[in-house]
Order: C-alpha cells, then sequence, then structure tokens
C-alpha cells in the first residue's frame, strides 16, 4: 500500500493494544474470531524474554470498538490493524502471528505490506476453499458442511450464544471465547465476510516472506484439504502438534514460540 492510498482511505478506530511489553525484535499477535488477546496468554511469557510483544483486540471484540457501519469484511479487519500499527511507529519489519480467522488477517495483512513484515506464523489457520475446487469427493463434501455449519451458527443466535458460553466455562484458558450480544454483529459479519468468504490461499502464495504454520493434529476446525494446498508452496513451512486442538494450549504455544525465533 502506497502513502497516498493511505491518505485517500477510510480511518478506522484504533484497536485496543491489549500487551505491549518485552524488548528486542517485535511480534505482534492477532487473535481470531470471537476471542481477544488473552488467546495468547500461554505464548506470550515463552518470547518477551527476546521480543517486543503486541497484542491487539481485533475489530468488535475484546475491549476494541465495533463502528455502526462496520462490515468485518478481511479488507476492513487488516484496515483497522493497519491503522492502529501505524500509530505506534514500527521501524523495522515484524513477525506477524495470527490465530484461527487472525491467521487469515494476518495472511491479507502480509500480502498487502510486504515490506513490513520479516516472517508470517499463522496458527490454527481454517484454510476453506470452494468445495468445488477439492478433487476429493469426501473432502469436497466436508467442506461444503463446514460452510454450511456456519450459516446455522450465524442464523441461530440462541443456539450459538448458549453453546459457546458452554465452551466457554469449559476452556482452559479464561475468556477465550466470547459470543454476546454486544460482539453478535462483528462475529456474524466476520463468519461470513472473513472466513466463510476468504482469499487465504492466494494471499499466502503473494507473501514473499517465510511462512510457519503451526496446528494441532485434534484440530477440528482444520480443512485438510486447504491446508494441502498451502503446504505444497516453496516458501511455506508446516508444524503439525500431536495431542493438540485448536487452542493455543502450553503444548502448541512451544511450537509457536520456536517458529516465531
Amino acid at each position: 500500500m502506497t502513502f497516498f492510498d493511505r491518505l485517500r482511505r477510510v480511518k478506522t478506530p484504533p484497536l485496543h493494544v491489549a500487551i505491549d511489553e518485552g524488548t528486542g525484535p517485535v511480534v505482534v499477535l492477532v487473535h481470531g474470531i470471537a476471542s481477544s488477546a488473552v488467546t495468547f496468554e500461554n505464548l506470550i511469557p515463552l518470547i518477551t524474554d527476546r521480543h517486543r510483544v503486541i497484542a491487539v483486540d481485533l475489530l468488535g471484540f475484546g475491549e476494541s470498538v465495533a463502528p455502526a457501519s462496520a462490515t468485518f469484511t478481511i479488507e476492513e479487519h487488516v484496515r483497522a490493524l493497519e491503522d492502529t500499527l501505524d500509530a505506534l511507529r514500527l521501524r523495522h519489519p515484524f513477525v506477524l502471528v495470527g490465530h484461527s480467522m487472525g491467521s487469515l488477517i494476518a495472511s491479507r495483512y502480509a500480502a498487502t505490506n510486504r515490506k513490513r513484515i520479516s516472517k508470517l506464523v499463522l496458527v490454527s489457520p481454517p484454510v476453506y476453499v470452494n468445495p468445488e475446487a477439492l478433487g476429493d469427493p469426501i473432502e469436497r463434501a466436508a467442506m461444503g458442511l463446514y460452510l454450511k455449519a456456519y450459516e446455522f451458527l450465524r442464523t441461530n443466535q440462541n443456539f450459538t450464544m448458549r453453546n459457546a458460553a458452554m465452551l466457554a466455562r469449559i476452556s482452559p484458558i479464561k475468556n477465550v471465547l466470547e459470543v454476546n450480544a454486544r460482539n453478535w454483529t462483528a462475529f456474524v459479519l466476520s463468519l461470513e465476510n472473513s472466513i466463510e468468504s476468504q482469499t487465504t490461499v492466494s494471499d499466502i502464495a503473494s507473501v514473499t516472506v517465510p511462512v510457519e504454520i503451526v496446528y494441532g493434529a485434534l484440530d477440528p476446525f482444520l480443512m485438510p484439504g486447504g491446508l494441502r494446498i498451502v503446504e505444497q508452496m516453496r516458501h511455506v513451512t508446516v508444524h503439525r502438534v500431536d495431542a493438540s486442538d485448536h487452542l493455543v494450549r502450553k503444548r502448541l504455544a512451544r511450537v509457536v514460540a520456536v517458529a516465531i525465533g
């Protein structure tokens, strides 16, 4: 993005910077849908001894505001991230880490801000493609089921909130999942406009720095068909972590810390 592009576009509200601690090369952490910077509570202590760690709350989540006019597309999420990081005046290329939906946002940011990134780390990325793009009929059917499930969540508010609250109560990371009246619009529109309507494969393909993907072998949101397309790219390295799921638990966090460097 050029200087004049930045001048012409509409400014978004700054994101809440939940964490800014440590010294050294910068690492920026971007959480996923219906979450906040608490996503990374197991990772942050592993890297602040050698990095300045910045963790933000995405537009409409955590303590960040949700503009009434927001449609929560990838472009809007990235624009808010750009404006926030611009305000921090980071002088050198940094490592960008995204978890879940945050990995989709991070991929687009890296694709459109190539000179600002030194490495891209994608944790538990839900890489989905059009089902018709998959040759395997089982994977094609599975991809279609994922998308139908997300549509069901978007259109059944009481069911979604009730089950999110139940999962939150048993989660080992407090407040890692929040779907409530305050963030419902952000949740629904982010799901539809950033996860279901994603261009992550082409974004990762256009990234010019090393890409590290870390995922748990037990991740229920992982789609093997989409991941397989990405892991064939020459600049992508994939780390599969046994006995780990979608959350950044301690085992997964240790591998992410190594990937960050």
